[in-house]
């Protein structure tokens, strides 16, 4: 894993609010996002997101993470 392409894309998830406004800013699909998201997070060992229908907000993890 990238881990300087997993922190763009978590700190753009959280800028932009949702996985595909994201990966259209960094010219990457949504899966590819999320899968970065998701390995830096089993990294860490700590959920930094939660995602609703609606909304990507950071976990108090992900916030001090940010």
């Amino acid at each position: 894993m990238d881990r300087l392409l997993a922190l763009q894309a978590f700190a753009r998830v959280i800028e932009l609010g949702g996985f595909t406004k994201a990966g259209d800013s960094l010219q990457l699909s949504k899966t590819t996002v999320s899968d970065l998201v998701q390995g830096l997070e089993n990294h860490l060992g700590v959920r930094l997101l939660q995602s609703t229908t609606r909304r990507v907000s950071a976990t108090s993890d992900g916030a001090g993470f940010a």
